[in-house]
């Protein structure tokens, strides 16, 4: 099987773009949507972060916890903010190398914006056999980017629910 290194979903949002970005770019603020992340450690900075900005996340899937180091690569309000995951760790994030690529994508559309999140596998220096174990060992049996593909839409439809749920639309 080919591996897939980059999986994204979409929905539209019946917000504006910058009401979006601004929920989105708060990694504290992450739990809230997410399966999987439980937010951020302390060691956040609070307001808005620009690129080279960094953050600590934290993580768990089923009763497994981590933590991850974030470094911030792209924050243009109301378009797009992305990070990368380069460190990782049980209770602090020490194994450092490429893991991962996270990016929000938002777009106007007459219904409000379209939110894109893509996950961007940074293992490509894993052998594929390699990454297949490791894959099947920490997401029950599935590979990835189809764990992801499910958590990008678990997230989306949460997100959807609580900013227009907080709009009242």
């Amino acid at each position: 099987m080919t591996r897939v290194f980059t999986v994204s979903g979409s929905i539209v949002v019946d917000v504006p773009p910058e009401a979006v970005y601004e929920a989105v770019s708060r990694p504290a603020d992450m739990g809230r949507w997410s399966p999987e992340n439980l937010g951020t450690t302390g060691e956040a900075a609070s307001g808005a972060l620009t690129p080279g900005d960094r953050f600590v996340g934290r993580n768990k899937r089923g009763r497994f916890r981590w933590v991850t180091r974030c470094t911030v690569t792209a924050a243009d309000p109301g378009r797009r903010f992305a990070f990368r995951v380069h460190a990782i760790g049980r209770t602090r994030p020490c194994l450092r190398g490429p893991i991962a690529t996270w990016e929000y994508r938002f777009e106007p559309t007459e219904a409000g914006t379209r939110v894109t999140e893509t996950w961007t596998d940074d293992r490509r220096a894993w052998p594929a056999f390699l990454a297949g174990a490791f894959d099947r060992l920490v997401t029950p049996g599935r590979t990835f980017a189809e764990f992801q593909t499910r958590n990008i839409d678990t997230t989306l439809r949460n997100l959807k629910r609580e900013l227009e749920d907080e709009r009242g639309a």
